[in-house]
């Protein structure tokens, strides 16, 4: 019925309607629409985490929606702050992440540096920072970027196999899992 309502609405009212309303797959209906700046439209969902120096998922969310990166960053230091009982004294973050409050709210949660290494309009001054420290940080966001790209392809995150909502839930983080316990294995063998 919501397809037939959708269509209706879309091709013979010619309205709008909101990506929250949509249905993308008749199979897998929890599917979000995901739109990444200029780049492509992704159906799927948002999957938010973050790493520690050594490259362990520190913390890991599947979100609903699309929502901005830049509502994601407090989230995350309030989980970090509650699973291990402090913040990282320096963070960095995609450029997606950005913002003059962000920074702000992570200097008041106890994060020395807050970096993103996209400056996105936000100077060395307003991050709090010299050139040399967001150099050093935005270098080790690079390594992030390597530990993204190693969940996708080693550890299969970039496609979500199992069914369901559930399923699909299970599958991400048995990713995480299995990818943290093999780096485990890696630090514990070298």
């Amino acid at each position: 019925m919501q397809v037939i309502d959708q269509t209706q609405r879309r091709v013979f009212n010619a309205e709008k309607v909101p990506a929250s309303e949509k249905i993308v797959s008749l199979f897998e209906e929890h599917t979000d629409i995901i739109v990444k700046a200029k780049r492509d439209t992704q159906y799927g969902h948002k999957i938010n985490l973050a790493t520690q120096i050594d490259g362990f998922v520190a913390y890991l969310n599947i979100e609903h929606g699309n929502p901005s990166d830049k509502v994601l960053v407090m989230p995350v230091l309030a989980a970090i702050k509650k699973d291990y009982g402090c913040v990282p004294v320096e963070a960095v973050a995609d450029g997606g992440y950005a913002s003059q409050t962000n920074v702000e709210q992570a200097r008041e949660q106890g994060v020395d540096r807050a970096v993103f290494n996209k400056r996105c309009g936000l100077g060395f001054h307003q991050m709090g920072i010299q050139r040399k420290t967001f150099d050093r940080l935005r270098n080790f966001r690079a390594g992030i970027e390597g530990n993204i790209s190693e969940l996708k392809r080693a550890f299969g995150m970039g496609k979500a196999t199992w069914k369901g909502h559930d399923g699909f839930c299970a599958y991400i983080w048995s990713c995480a899992l299995s990818y943290n316990l093999v780096r485990m294995v890696r630090f514990s063998s070298g």
